[in-house]
């Protein structure tokens, strides 16, 4: 059985729920279950955005800690981490929005599971950190990458190299989640936010989330020319031709995905 469950509603919103009692800790078996999870969602011409959260009182803890009793080698330890960021690229280069509802303690591969991903809404009680320092190793799953190219450098140097832990209004106002919500409800409020995103044509929001990504580490001019090039590419479909007409017709558009 797997430990991440994938339901897709009528609206094309996907949940992902991570369930592997304690605190949804990222074991090997862990992190196979959410990577076919989220092939799945990439491969399913319904899925339009997805939300991904944790059951319980984690959205995942961190690494499966017992695992790292075998890595005392320069090799093991490196090899350990592949599946960890191969899935975290996956995530964060996928063409579908994945959102983070982060309702409960969300530390180590946790954080950077929700970094890894493209919106990320928390509880106000929520916690988020990486102590790996704590156990004389740092984070491995991209938590030093992505940490202060999303959140400035400062901040990360904070976290890391403390270990200390956040709640979820503190990282909200860190810029580390877009926003805190109260308690119990960030489930909720991603789901709400995943049906808005769906209502858009798959063209423009892939074209978008392609410019975006690509952009941060393209030369300015260079990414400028780039979303030129994306702008004009969806001129042509037939999805532009109905998102204007219905503007001009003061009504709704019907996205057509072509």
């Amino acid at each position: 059985m797997s430990t991440c469950s994938y339901t897709v509603d009528g609206q094309g919103v996907a949940l992902m729920v991570i369930n592997k009692p304690p605190m949804n800790a990222l074991s090997t078996p862990v992190i196979k279950d959410i990577r076919e999870a989220v092939e799945r969602a990439l491969k399913d011409d319904a899925v339009r955005a997805v939300v991904f959260t944790g059951e319980g009182k984690a959205f995942i803890a961190g690494a499966d800690i017992s695992e790292f009793t075998s890595l005392n080698t320069r090799q093991a330890g490196s090899d350990w981490l592949k599946a960890g960021q191969e899935l975290m690229n996956l995530i964060e280069n996928a063409d579908k929005p994945f959102i983070a509802a982060i309702n409960g303690y969300a530390l180590g591969g946790g954080t950077e599971t929700a970094l890894a991903c493209h919106i990320r809404i928390a509880d106000e009680t929520a916690q988020m950190g990486l102590p790996e320092i704590k156990l004389g190793i740092i984070p491995g799953f991209g938590g030093t990458q992505r940490s202060p190219r999303f959140f400035g450098t400062g901040r990360a140097y904070e976290l890391i190299l403390s270990g200390n832990f956040i709640s979820g209004k503190q990282a909200a106002e860190y810029g580390i989640v877009n926003r805190c919500v109260p308690k119990g409800e960030a489930v909720n409020e991603a789901k709400k936010l995943a049906a808005a995103i769906a209502l858009r044509g798959r063209p423009a929001i892939k074209a978008a989330m392609e410019v975006i990504r690509k952009g941060l580490t393209m030369e300015f001019n260079a990414a400028l020319k780039m979303e030129r090039d994306a702008f004009g590419a969806l001129c042509e479909t037939e999805n532009k031709r109905e998102g204007v007409a219905a503007f001009l017709e003061k009504r709704d558009p019907v996205p057509k995905d072509k």
